[in-house]
């Protein structure tokens, strides 16, 4: 069937639209991009540009003037990002599966306890406290694996994705002599799929992106993540004017505004490739989780 006129108008419109604000997204990655490309002069006296005047790597040098640590830091981010997520997915949906479960019988109380804890908080000074005096976590990776595996609000997303998955499949599996445990990992888990993809970016960005964990728990150099020493090298004027300069040599001039660029890039370049991978699974999820009750 040939569509209408109206319907041919609307969708160019539409695609003419959406194209426009994809250029809109994308623009200020390509300004940090050609940032980061740009020489320092050129940045201070003409400001950013779409496309740089005088190509330079300055910037790069700079971030890369210790690759071993950038490595060793790249090696912990992704080692934390990898291993919390699989454990927070782990026990998120766990937690999710139980809180769906209508025949628990503490459920609906679990569930309030869960939810007040978005509510209040118990602040920063009292974790700090149980963390380094209690746990003794003081400049160890658990101080920044543990905290973040679970989250109330990841917990609440999983369990309503779960409901959603009909009593009808549990309920035969029991029939056919299934446990609880076997039922929720052979069959719950494979038709969470976009719930877990949902909850895995969340995890996996958080740790990605936590530097503040780092701040006050870590003190080795060894230990630090990827956000946090790249945090150290932009904050710290002395390592931009002793260490890299006398890494890269006495006539190097170390960037200040293109360091920045260069830094952003280096921090979202790999979370960025993965993002494509679960869009379809993280709006899927996103959107069934948020509209059952």
């Amino acid at each position: 069937m040939r569509a209408e006129r109206s319907t041919i108008v609307f969708n160019m419109m539409g695609y003419i639209v959406i194209s426009v604000l994809t250029l809109l997204c994308l623009l200020p990655f390509w300004l940090i991009i050609s940032g980061s490309l740009s020489a320092e002069d050129d940045i201070i006296r003409d400001g950013f540009k779409l496309v740089p005047d005088h190509f330079s790597v300055d910037a790069y040098k700079a971030v890369f003037s210790n690759p071993m640590q950038i490595f060793k830091a790249y090696e912990v981010t992704i080692g934390l990002t990898l291993t919390g997520t699989v454990l927070g997915l782990f026990f998120t949906s766990m937690a999710g599966y139980v809180l769906s479960r209508k025949d628990f019988k503490y459920r609906d109380k679990l569930a309030f306890f869960i939810y007040f804890t978005t509510l209040f908080s118990g602040g920063l000074i009292p974790w700090y406290i149980m963390i380094v005096n209690y746990l003794s976590w003081k400049d160890s990776y658990l101080a920044l694996l543990v905290p973040s595996l679970l989250s109330a609000w990841n917990i609440i997303l999983m369990k309503n994705f779960m409901k959603s998955i009909p009593d009808s499949i549990v309920e035969s599996a029991k029939i056919d002599g299934a446990g609880e445990f076997t039922i929720y990992l052979r069959l719950i888990l494979p038709l969470s799929t976009p719930g877990l993809a949902t909850i895995g970016l969340f995890l996996g960005l958080a740790y990605w992106n936590d530097w503040f964990s780092a701040n006050i728990f870590i003190t080795t150099e060894s230990k630090y993540p990827l956000q946090f020493l790249l945090y150290k090298i932009l904050a710290s004027a002395a390592v931009l004017k002793t260490n890299i300069a006398g890494n890269l040599g006495a006539d190097f001039k170390a960037p200040a505004e293109t360091l920045k660029m260069a830094v952003a890039i280096v921090v979202t370049g790999p979370i960025i490739f993965l993002y494509p991978f679960v869009q379809r699974y993280f709006v899927k999820g996103l959107t069934i989780g948020a509209v059952k009750g």
